[in-house]
């Protein structure tokens, strides 16, 4: 089932239910019907304050972000939709350090319900560096829809790997 690549970890129910859709070409249809519309976070800058506000919201406390940008160059095949970065330096006598997120370009013309999923993801990682059930609680404070966002966007990833973009 190389077709559903992207939903490996659901129940065969769900891929079941998914391959239905992808015969009879209605993928497509059922993610229009759902989220007709795509974000206008177009430039880093954007979504760099779309990010900030969020952690704002839920994980103030939290490391600064020194950096939100779109990155072409992280592929979703690989499995990475965003990429958390923390780097520490020393300099000097003191000890710097930089949270970086890196969101998948594949992102910026998309739903903004699945941006804000992957934004979730990454901010999680500020608090919680493991999937673990800590991390996906805290994604789900951020979101309470976190879980059908993710299948819904995995959905997505699907609808382009097979016949290309909808949006």
């Amino acid at each position: 089932m190389s077709t559903l690549k992207y939903l490996s970890n659901y129940s065969e129910q769900v891929k079941a239910q998914v391959l239905k859709l992808v015969e009879q070409e209605k993928l497509a249809d059922y993610l229009l019907k759902k989220y007709p519309t795509t974000h206008q976070l177009v430039n880093d800058k954007s979504l760099r304050e779309y990010a900030v506000s969020i952690k704002n919201q839920y994980i103030k406390k939290s490391s600064p972000l020194s950096q939100v940008i779109y990155d072409p160059k992280i592929h979703v095949i690989n499995n990475a939709l965003g990429l958390h970065t923390f780097v520490s330096r020393v300099q000097g006598n003191k000890l710097k350090s930089k949270n970086e997120i890196r969101i998948s370009d594949v992102f910026r013309k998309s739903p903004e319900a699945f941006l804000r999923m992957i934004v979730v993801h990454e901010l999680a990682h500020l608090k919680e560096k493991d999937h673990n059930k800590a991390f996906y609680n805290l994604c789900c404070h951020m979101e309470s829809d976190y879980h059908q966002l993710e299948l819904d966007m995995r959905l997505y990833l699907t609808q382009i790997s097979l016949y290309g973009d909808i949006y």
